[in-house]
C-alpha cells in the first residue's frame, strides 16, 4: 500500500543534499589593485566555510575509522585526517594517536666515523643516539578537536580537544590528554541535513525471551522472513510468540499469547546550520532525530489478564543496539541506537478475544533547535490498521500493545528517547433478562479499536550541538490516535421452557 512520506525536515530551513563544496578551481589569478593573490587566498577559505554546504551521507564502505581533525592553529572546521585513534579511555580522556606510516619518524642510520671522531669499540662506528620521543613533532596540537568513528575503547566515536602532548612512543604514536568537545567546533559555520539508513546487518540483537527470530534485508544481500515473507530492502523483522497471564480460575481453554511481528526500516535525520554564528558559537539550527517505516501483525487470543497497579504489564522481548557512523562532509558523527521491542497488556481477564490486526505507516521523533524557541520536541506518526480476525466473547476490557522503544545520541550521550505503541483494543458489554416463564434475552455488543501511542523527551546531553544547556527534560508530547477497526452485536431469546408433565 502507497502511502505518502512524512516530511521530515519541516522545522528546518530546506537546503540540497549536495557533496561537499571545495575550493580552489582557478589555476592562476592576476594581480589587481585591491590586493594581490596570495592575500586573497588567504581571504578565500573563511569566506568559504561560511558558505559550505556539508552531505550528510553513509560513509564508504570498508572505511575503518575515519577521522576528521579540526586544526587549531587555523580556527576552521574539521578537515578529513589519516590520523587514527589507537586507544581511549573515557574516564580518563587519555588517547593514543596513531600517525599515517609514511609520518612516523625514520630510524636514525649508524654514521661513517671520521678522523677524529670517537668510535665503539664494538663496531667502530660513531655512536649514534636514538632519537628523544618527547622532542619528535607531535601529529596533533594542544587545542585540536579530533572527531572520530568507534575505535578501540571508544565504541561510541570519540569527539574530543587535545587539552595537553604527553609524549610520543618509538613507534611514531601519541599520547594526548583530552576533554569532551562540541559539534560546532568541528562544524563551524557549515550547513548540513541529510538522513541516512541505519544498516539492519549490523545491528546487534539479544533476545529475551524464547522463540524470537530475527531476519533483515539490505542491498546486494536479501534476506526472508518466516515462511518465505520477502523483506523490502533496509528492514529488519523481529518475530515473537509469547504467553501472557490469564485470569485467576480461568479454564485451561481460556489459555492466552501474543503472537506477530515488528518490521522497521530505521533511519537517523540530522540537521545543523552553523552560518552566521561565528566559529565556536553556538549553532542557529539543530535537529537529531530517529524516523522511518513501520509494519506489523499480529494478534491476541484468549483470556488476558495483568495490570501492576493498574499499570499496564510490560513483556520486554529483544534488544537491539547500532553504532551507525553518518559522514557529515569530512566529520565522521557517531549515531548511539539502542531499541527495545515489548508486549504490553492491560486487561481485567473477564474477556475471552481472538483479534489479529495489520498495521503500516511511518514515525518521526526527534529535537529540533532554533534560537528563538530553543529546544522544542518533534514526534509525528501516520498509521493505519485493519482486522484481520475479529472474535469477542463475555463482557469486559482489554488493550494490547506491540511496540518499541528507543533512544538515541551522539558519541555515547543519549539526546532523545522516544516510545511508540501501536495497539488493538477491545470492549465488550452484555445484559440478560429474564421472565418466569423461562423465556430468556441476551443482548451484547462489542467494538475492537486500533491506535498508536507516541511518548517520549529531549533530554540534557543534546547541548553535544552546542547549544544552550537544558534544564530540564522536555516531554515530546503524548501523541495518541485510535480508529476503529470493526463492531457487532446480537440479541438471542431463549423459548419458553416445557414443563414436564406428572401422572398421579
Amino acid at each position: 500500500m502507497h502511502r505518502p512520506r512524512l516530511n521530515r525536515h519541516a522545522f528546518l530551513p530546506a537546503v540540497t543534499l549536495a557533496a561537499l563544496l571545495t575550493t580552489g578551481c582557478a589555476t592562476s589569478t592576476p594581480t589587481t589593485a585591491t590586493g594581490t593573490p596570495a592575500t586573497r587566498a588567504a581571504e578565500t577559505p573563511a569566506a568559504a566555510a561560511a558558505e559550505e554546504q556539508l552531505a550528510v551521507v553513509s560513509p564508504p564502505s570498508g572505511t575503518a575509522a575515519p577521522t576528521a581533525v579540526a586544526d587549531a592553529g587555523e580556527g576552521g572546521a574539521a578537515k578529513k585526517s589519516s590520523l587514527k585513534v589507537a586507544s581511549y579511555d573515557r574516564k580518563s580522556g587519555r588517547a593514543v594517536i596513531k600517525a599515517p606510516s609514511a609520518a612516523k619518524p625514520p630510524t636514525t642510520p649508524p654514521a661513517t666515523p671520521s678522523a677524529g671522531s670517537p668510535t665503539s669499540p664494538a663496531t667502530g662506528s660513531s655512536p649514534s643516539p636514538s632519537p628523544d620521543p618527547a622532542k619528535r613533532a607531535a601529529p596533533v596540537a594542544v587545542g585540536d578537536i579530533i572527531a572520530s568513528a568507534p575505535a578501540p575503547g571508544a565504541p561510541d566515536g570519540v569527539l574530543a580537544e587535545v587539552t595537553q602532548v604527553v609524549g610520543a612512543t618509538e613507534d611514531g604514536d601519541t599520547t594526548v590528554e583530552t576533554e569532551p568537545a562540541k559539534l560546532n567546533s568541528v562544524l563551524g559555520e557549515s550547513k548540513a541535513e541529510g538522513t541516512v539508513p541505519v544498516d539492519p546487518s549490523a545491528m546487534r540483537v539479544e533476545p529475551l525471551v524464547q522463540g524470537v527470530k530475527v531476519s533483515w534485508a539490505k542491498t546486494g544481500d536479501l534476506r526472508f522472513g518466516p515462511e518465505g515473507a520477502k523483506l523490502p530492502l533496509g528492514s529488519l523483522r523481529i518475530d515473537v510468540g509469547a504467553a501472557i497471564a490469564t485470569a485467576e480460575g480461568a479454564p485451561a481453554s481460556a489459555s492466552a499469547s501474543v503472537e506477530g511481528y515488528v518490521q522497521l526500516a530505521p533511519e537517523v535525520a540530522f540537521s545543523y546550520d552553523g552560518s552566521g554564528t561565528g566559529t565556536g558559537a553556538s549553532p542557529g539550527g539543530a535537529f537529531l532525530g530517529l524516523s522511518g517505516d513501520w509494519a506489523s501483525q499480529w494478534s491476541l487470543k484468549g483470556r488476558a489478564a495483568g495490570s501492576t497497579g493498574g499499570q499496564p504489564i510490560r513483556i520486554p522481548f529483544a534488544e537491539l543496539h547500532s553504532d551507525p557512523v553518518i559522514q557529515v562532509g569530512p566529520v565522521p558523527v557517531v549515531v548511539n541506537l539502542d531499541l527495545t521491542c515489548y508486549i504490553q497488556v492491560n486487561a481485567d481477564g473477564r474477556v475471552t478475544v481472538d483479534v489479529e490486526q495489520d498495521l503500516k505507516g511511518d514515525f518521526r521523533v526527534g529535537g529540533t533547535f532554533s534560537w528563538a524557541k530553543g529546544w522544542t520536541p518533534v514526534s509525528e506518526s501516520d498509521m493505519t490498521g485493519e482486522p484481520l480476525k475479529a472474535r469477542v466473547t463475555a463482557a469486559g476490557d482489554v488493550k494490547a500493545a506491540l511496540g518499541a522503544e528507543a533512544t538515541v545520541g551522539l558519541y555515547g550521550t543519549v539526546g532523545v528517547t522516544a516510545d511508540l505503541a501501536p495497539y488493538v483494543r477491545a470492549h465488550a458489554d452484555a445484559s440478560a433478562e429474564g421472565s418466569a416463564d423461562g423465556t430468556g434475552t441476551v443482548s451484547g455488543a462489542y467494538a475492537l479499536y486500533g491506535g498508536v501511542d507516541l511518548t517520549g523527551s529531549l533530554q540534557l546531553q543534546l547541548t553535544i550541538f552546542g547549544t544552550p544547556v537544558l534544564q530540564k527534560r522536555i516531554p515530546l508530547g503524548a501523541l495518541h490516535r485510535e480508529w476503529l477497526l470493526t463492531q457487532g452485536g446480537g440479541a438471542v431469546t431463549a423459548p419458553p421452557q416445557t414443563r414436564p408433565k406428572t401422572t398421579g
